[in-house]
């Protein structure tokens, strides 16, 4: 009997999800919405039933999924219902709105598939199930039902930089030297299970937003490893970061071993193959683990190779080949764990690249770097008038 007990509890503790896969990030969530319905009217003396309460979706920077989840999971989101007309109050009440706070970089989907808005801005508002109207003539006094649907959440990361990189390329380690982040970092595959963002700080106060996401595989345009739940998060992000290892990469045994120059096209590819306005984005190709013996000549053919389109399509094998091949702004040599100039250097040219897609995109906007120079020689101007 003692057997048996110790049988089934050993049977348990097996099937205990391990800790790395019970992330506490959520960037999709399912509900069922429903609108109030509208109030009835009153014939007699003409009176007008109260419109039904819409549930809507508010932008908000410090909302999270999870909280949305954890309060409405298996319920039924319903607004108030409208009043009914009365003789002490010819026009009904409108039913209670349902606002639900939402992380910036939401769009909504209807169980069709049909896209209800996005919301990328603080205050956005979405309407998801709108109330039905209340009785008047022309209804003959009936009020109506609110709608009703299945709609998903899905959140898209919404950062200046964008990481991509094959699982082992160094993104954590380049985020933690970059930014403030502090991600999980050790030397295997997939350390990284969920996005993490971080803030790139400059001495003049300018910050960029960066966000570290799931090492891609082989496969992921079609979903494979964690597929469409990163490359979903790459579609707001105004710059591609590309990292590489000078080594190259293999999976698993059971993959070849792919040189860098090889990685960097199979990541050209896989962000082809989900979606090649992707490749319309600027890009940055960041080398990693420079501090390894023979790495500069890597570094020096893979900049050659840059140079002629032509001749990387022709020395690589037809499955590795892009339809369209990336035209990196700037291929740099970096050493994410020893930081030090590369790092520095990198910086500037993501803010430099930043800056260039603001003034192509938004002419009429001045960036905060340009903003700092007119408001110092503003005070220049002025300090020299006083004196």
């Amino acid at each position: 009997m003692v057997l048996i007990f110790r049988t089934l509890f050993a049977v348990k503790e097996l099937k205990k999800p391990r800790s790395y896969l019970r992330s506490k990030f959520i960037d999709s969530v399912r509900l069922h919405v429903k609108g109030g319905t509208g109030g009835t009217g009153l014939p007699k003396f003409g009176g007008l039933g109260g419109q039904g309460g819409c549930v809507y979706c508010v932008g908000k920077e410090d909302a999270n999924l999870r909280n949305i989840m954890g309060k409405f999971r298996g319920k039924t989101i319903t607004a108030g219902h409208g009043e009914d007309s009365r003789k002490t109050k010819i026009v009904g009440t409108p039913g209670a709105d349902v606002k639900l706070e939402v992380p910036l970089g939401i769009t909504v989907y209807r169980d069709d598939g049909k896209v209800l808005g996005s919301i990328d801005k603080e205050d956005d508002t979405v309407i998801i199930a709108r109330g039905g109207p209340g009785g008047t003539p022309e209804t003959n006094f009936l009020g109506h039902f609110g709608q009703v649907h299945h709609i998903r959440l899905d959140l898209k990361l919404i950062a200046d930089i964008g990481l991509v990189g094959f699982p082992n390329a160094g993104k954590s380690s380049l985020l933690k030297a970059i930014s403030r982040a502090k991600p999980k970092i050790a030397n295997y595959p997939f350390t990284t299970i969920k996005p993490n963002k971080g803030i790139i700080f400059y001495e003049d106060l300018r910050q960029i937003s960066i966000a570290d996401l799931p090492g891609l595989i082989e496969g992921a345009h079609v979903n494979v490893g964690l597929g469409h739940s990163f490359l979903k998060h790459v579609e707001r992000t105004k710059l591609l970061l590309f990292i590489a290892d000078v080594q190259g990469f293999q999976l698993n045994p059971k993959y070849p071993i792919r040189s860098c120059l090889e990685t960097i096209l199979l990541l050209n590819k896989e962000l082809e193959l989900y979606d090649d306005e992707l490749l319309q984005k600027p890009a940055v190709l960041a080398v990693n683990k420079m501090d390894l013996p023979g790495s500069e000549e890597i570094l020096k053919n893979i900049k050659e190779a840059y140079r002629d389109v032509k001749t990387i399509l022709q020395n690589v094998p037809e499955d590795l080949r892009p339809n369209k091949v990336i035209a990196f702004e700037d291929i740099i040599g970096i050493s994410a764990l020893k930081r030090g100039e590369s790092i520095a250097e990198l910086k500037n040219i993501l803010r430099k690249r930043l800056d260039e897609y603001a003034d192509e995109n938004d002419p009429n906007i001045v960036h905060p770097s340009k903003f700092l120079q007119q408001t110092r020689a503003m005070i220049r101007e002025r300090g020299s008038k006083v004196t």
